[in-house]
């Protein structure tokens, strides 16, 4: 065109061509590729534990023993319907040998012949058929003299026993063939379903039934592994479209399950964090978690506990067993009523209570008694939430909140080589003399303490405090509710615990309450669970992925005969203290400033300058029966605690075996200081 500058045909070329940015197909080859790749398990997952294993070869035993039980206990069965059908059999075989003598299948060629007047193709047809009929007729004429000599050989040369066993034979046969099709003789053992396997071809058509926008073309649907037996179920790992996540899958899965045609509790899609965000692992059970037969808890025959390692909790739909470690971490349960919200606190507890260095301080505020095992090795146990509950619970909580003080005081001053990270480690809690061994404080319906219309404020902030930095100390706090709300539950107490387990909910509120905001919008989803899943629920915080756990049901007689155990373990290593010990402070009338506890314990000294706890009481009630009459050691230091006298180490001598010892008592000049101060304030 004219007046168009000219252009240098090298300026053209860059203008115009493509610029490659794409890496050559050879850097993508040979062996690097395939080092780059997740390698395969080289033994199956199922074989991974012995669990698993014994679970998945249990389950293949057992459904051939069944199948072998359910055939014999219906043999009579069988007989009698073999029987029963023999005289039809008998009538099928005759008629089908008469059709087969007379070779009546070639009489609709005979007809054909006759009506199209081919008389040369009749004839021939006749021929050959008579021919057919007098050859059978001679076969049909051998085999009952043959069977007419057998049946004669067999009356009178072969024992009763063979010639009732070729009658029976011979009646079953006859019986087998007269049976219908829609009524067989034998019976299945089982219910059959409309799956048998998992195939890609299923998966892909369940996945694009979701209505995912985005997922819609097959082809970018990808399989990396081959689908394969994991456990008692099927394994597919799969590679989402671009675009989608594997939540996004996730909190369809009441809609996957319906295109697979399992039961919600057979499917199973779960995320692959370490790969990514569009890698989902589908798992589908061969049967419903909730009916699945559980492994017995490890621990509930024998074993002890090591509070600084991971401990069994449950098992996930896959039979593994999910651990969970409590030292360092505060643990929030919700769920609704009656789903395995208090099943899971005590299972925590019966773990706790199975390291004899931690101490326990139990609180069942519901008040039925489903913590009652607990009293065995608890410190501190209440159950019920009256005025008196709530003030010796409140005193004890004021008490942990000063020792935390303590505690990290202690931390604090501890030598570097003792305490590297300034951390509690097992030696340091071992050690008794430090007072670090580790509190777990489980409360069933916390609730009723934070709604506490007087006391509610300052449960809250305790309990804050203890969320916050109690973990670092080694008080850990395991809080249990079936209302979760922010007023049930306060923000700043569950937005600060470490482990949350949620059963069933029935909302996204308080769905999130428990596992944390945006939960709910991330596929971490416990509405999903019916009512019939009862102790299943989703696990957070005990490591980077959220974790669907089957609790281990532990009855109230194992849960007794558990803490049983760690009573006497307790007592062997002697750190059995508090409630279980006869030694929980109870508040009483000698309480109260102005009463006549100083005085009457001045007498009970009898003189003397130092006395036995257990003396000084025996004095006591010998004083004023009505008062101190059941007041052990551990209620006498509670009633003189409010005047600052402390009991000691105290040398004294047994009246019994009259052998000297050093036992916990109190020393007379401090209980004067005490009268004298209480005297002065009052003048």
């Amino acid at each position: 065109m004219m007046g168009e500058p000219s252009r240098d045909p090298d300026e053209q070329n860059t203008e115009t061509l493509p610029v490659p940015v794409d890496p050559d197909n050879d850097t993508e080859t040979g062996p690097g590729r395939h080092r780059r790749g997740q390698r395969r398990p080289i033994i199956a997952p199922w074989l991974h534990s012995y669990a698993t294993a014994r679970a998945a070869v249990a389950s293949r035993l057992g459904f051939y023993w069944h199948i072998t039980l359910f055939h014999l206990t219906r043999v009579p069965l069988y007989v009698v319907r073999l029987a029963g059908r023999s005289p039809r059999g008998l009538s099928r075989v005759t008629l089908a040998a008469s059709r087969w003598i007379l070779h009546t299948e070639s009489r609709s060629l005979r007809r054909s012949a006759l009506e199209a007047a081919e008389t040369e193709q009749y004839l021939k047809i006749m021929r050959d058929h008579d021919r057919r009929v007098r050859l059978r007729v001679l076969l049909a004429l051998g085999l009952l003299l043959v069977a007419g000599t057998g049946f004669a050989v067999l009356l009178a040369q072969c024992p009763v026993w063979t010639q009732y066993a070729v009658v029976a034979s011979l009646v079953g046969a006859l019986g087998w063939v007269g049976s219908p099709a829609d009524a067989p003789i034998v019976g299945s053992a089982t219910v059959e379903t409309r799956y048998v396997r998992l195939t890609s071809d299923a998966v892909t058509r369940a996945l694009l039934s979701l209505g995912i926008g985005g997922m819609k073309d097959a082809a970018a649907i990808g399989f990396p592994a081959p689908i394969t037996r994991d456990g008692l179920g099927w394994r597919a790992d799969i590679d989402l479209p671009p675009g989608i996540t594997a939540a996004d899958v996730i909190e369809r899965r009441a809609k996957l399950a319906s295109a697979l045609s399992r039961p919600l509790g057979c499917v199973w899609p779960e995320a692959a964090p370490g790969i990514h965000p569009g890698r989902l692992v589908l798992w589908v059970a061969d049967q419903d978690m909730a009916t699945t037969r559980k492994p017995v808890w490890p621990l509930a025959k024998s074993g002890v506990v090591d509070l600084f390692a991971a401990q069994p909790f449950g098992t996930d739909p896959r039979g593994r067993w999910v651990h969970v470690t409590l030292m360092f971490a505060s643990v929030i349960i919700g769920a609704l009523p009656r789903i395995g919200k208090t099943v899971a606190l005590r299972l925590l507890l019966l773990v706790a209570a199975l390291d004899v260095r931690a101490q326990l301080h139990v609180y069942d505020l519901k008040g039925t008694g489903d913590l009652d095992a607990l009293r065995a090795v608890a410190h501190r146990y209440r159950a019920g939430d009256d005025d008196d509950d709530i003030a010796y619970a409140l005193d004890d909580m004021r008490a942990l909140s000063r020792d935390l003080v303590r505690r990290a005081k202690v931390i604090r001053g501890l030598p570097r080589d003792l305490a590297p990270e300034n951390k509690i480690t097992p030696a340091l809690a071992g050690n008794s003399r430090l007072g670090l061994h580790p509190v777990v404080i489980g409360v069933d319906e916390c609730q009723r303490w934070f709604e506490h219309p007087e006391h509610g404020a300052e449960f809250a902030s305790i309990c804050e405090d203890l969320v916050r930095r109690g973990p670092a100390v080694g008080i850990m706090l395991l809080l249990a509710t079936q209302r979760p709300t922010s007023k049930s539950i306060p923000t700043d107490i569950s937005s600060n615990a470490i482990i949350r387990f949620a059963l069933k909910v029935l909302g996204q509120v308080e769905n999130d309450v428990i596992l944390g905001t945006s939960a709910y919008r991330n596929g971490n989803r416990a509405t999903l669970f019916s009512r019939r899943d009862l102790g299943i629920g989703l696990l957070v915080g005990e490591d980077d992925d959220t974790r669907t756990v089957h609790v281990s049901y532990v009855t109230r007689a194992q849960a007794d005969a558990i803490t049983a155990r760690a009573r006497a373990l307790r007592e062997t290593a002697g750190r059995l203290s508090g409630y279980a010990a006869d030694e929980d402070p109870t508040p009483a009338e000698h309480e109260r400033p102005g009463s006549s506890l100083l005085p009457d314990l001045l007498t009970a000294f009898r003189g003397e300058a130092r006395a036995w706890s257990e003396t000084l009481t025996g004095a006591l009630a010998e004083l004023r029966p009505d008062a101190y009459t059941g007041w052990g050691p551990a209620q006498l230091s509670a009633a003189l605690r409010p005047y600052g006298v402390r009991s000691r180490q105290v040398w004294g001598t047994d009246p019994v075996s009259c052998e000297g010892a050093n036992r916990r008592g109190f020393q007379l000049a401090d209980v004067r200081a005490a009268l004298d101060a209480q005297k002065g304030g009052s003048g």
